[in-house]
C-alpha cells in the first residue's frame, strides 16, 4: 500500500445554491439535494486512486445505512478498507453542505463514529509496507486527537513512513490539540484559515515558520482560488491556482493534499508537487461533490502545465 488515509469518513448531503437561509419556519427551493461521500480520509484516498497510488482507509462508521454507503463507495473506488470499522452505538458521521452560487460552503456536522475512534482500535500491521501515514481530519477526532494521534504519527514516522496532516476547521477553537503531533510531521497541508488559528499568526510565511518551528518539515497552506503558500526543502513561496469554473469547492483541499502526496511519492521537487496539488484541488471544484472533478493523472498534469516526467 502507497497511502493509509487515517481519519474520517463522512456522507455528506449537499445542497446547491444556498446563499441565504429562508425564514425561520419558511421553505426556500434550491436546485439540487444529493448525498454523496466524504470526509477527507474517503476524500483524498479516492484522489490518491485516480491518480494511479494504493490506498487504503483507517476510519470508523456506524451499522447503518450512511455507513453501508461509504463502505460500498470504498469497494467502487478500488481504496483498500480493511482497517474501516463499524461500530453499532454510534451513527456514522454526516454532514449538511450548503454550497452557495460561488461554489462556497457552509458545514454542519454530526461527528458521530469519528470521533468515536480511539486509538485501543487500531491495528499497526496496517502501517506494515506502506509508504505514507496521512491524517486527514484531525480535530473532529475526539478520542483520538491530541496525545494519542501524535503516537500513532510518531510510530508510524520511526518505521520510516512520510507523516503527513491535514486538519478541519475545529468550532470548539482547541486548535492546541495538534500541537503534540507536529514534531512528528513530514508535511502538514492545513487551510491559511486553520494555519492561522492555531498559529495566532496573519501572514502565510509566519504561519509556516511558526509549524517549523515545532518540528513540521514541509508546510502548504491551500488558499482556495488563490493556490498556495508551501515552504519546506528547496522552495518558498506562493503557487497560483488554475483558472477553473468553480461549481462545488467541496473535497478541494483533500485532492490538493492527495496531489502533494503523489509528487513527493515520486521524488518530485516540493514546489512541482504542491502545483500538482494546486490542479487537483482546483479540478475537483468543477463538478457537484468531493471527486468527481477529478478525472486522473494525465488531466491534473495537463491542467497543472506539467509534463509527465519532472
Amino acid at each position: 500500500m502507497d497511502v493509509v488515509c487515517l481519519g474520517i469518513l463522512v456522507a455528506d448531503v449537499i445542497a446547491r445554491p444556498v446563499d441565504d437561509l429562508p425564514p425561520t419556519g419558511s421553505l426556500a427551493l434550491v436546485d439540487a439535494i444529493t448525498v454523496e461521500g466524504g470526509g477527507c480520509a474517503l476524500n483524498t484516498a479516492s484522489m490518491l486512486a485516480k491518480l494511479g497510488l494504493r490506498a487504503t482507509v483507517v476510519g470508523k462508521v456506524g451499522v447503518d445505512p450512511f455507513g453501508d454507503l461509504l463502505v460500498r463507495l470504498l469497494d467502487e473506488r478500488g481504496v483498500g478498507r480493511e482497517g474501516v470499522l463499524r461500530d453499532a452505538s454510534v451513527p456514522t458521521s454526516s454532514t449538511v453542505v450548503l454550497v452557495d452560487s460561488a461554489g462556497e460552503r457552509t458545514f454542519l456536522h454530526v461527528p458521530g463514529a469519528n470521533g468515536a475512534l480511539g486509538s485501543d482500535e487500531l491495528d499497526s500491521r496496517l502501517l506494515e509496507g506502506a509508504r505514507v501515514l496521512h491524517v486527514a481530519g484531525a480535530l473532529v477526532m475526539e478520542r483520538l486527537d491530541g496525545e494519542p494521534l501524535a503516537s500513532v504519527v510518531a510510530e508510524a514516522q520511526g518505521r520510516g513512513l512520510l507523516t503527513s496532516l491535514d486538519t478541519v476547521w475545529d468550532s470548539t477553537g482547541r486548535w492546541s490539540r495538534l500541537e503534540p503531533c507536529l514534531s512528528h510531521l513530514d508535511l502538514a497541508t492545513p487551510s491559511l484559515a486553520e494555519g492561522r488559528a492555531l498559529s495566532g499568526e496573519s501572514e502565510p510565511p509566519r504561519v509556516a515558520a511558526w509549524l517549523h518551528e515545532r518540528g513540521v518539515r514541509e508546510v502548504a497552506l491551500t488558499m482556495g482560488a488563490r493556490g498556495c503558500y508551501a515552504s519546506g526543502d528547496g522552495f518558498v513561496g506562493y503557487v497560483d491556482a488554475p483558472a477553473v469554473d468553480v461549481v462545488d469547492g467541496t473535497g478541494a483541499g483533500d485532492a490538493f493534499a492527495a496531489g502533494v502526496l503523489f509528487g513527493r511519492l515520486a521524488g518530485w521537487p516540493l514546489e512541482r508537487s504542491v502545483r500538482l496539488g494546486c490542479a487537483a484541488g482546483a479540478q475537483a471544484t468543477t463538478a457537484v461533490g468531493a471527486t468527481r472533478g477529478v478525472r486522473g493523472l494525465a488531466q491534473v498534469l495537463a491542467l497543472a502545465g506539467l509534463d509527465e516526467s519532472p
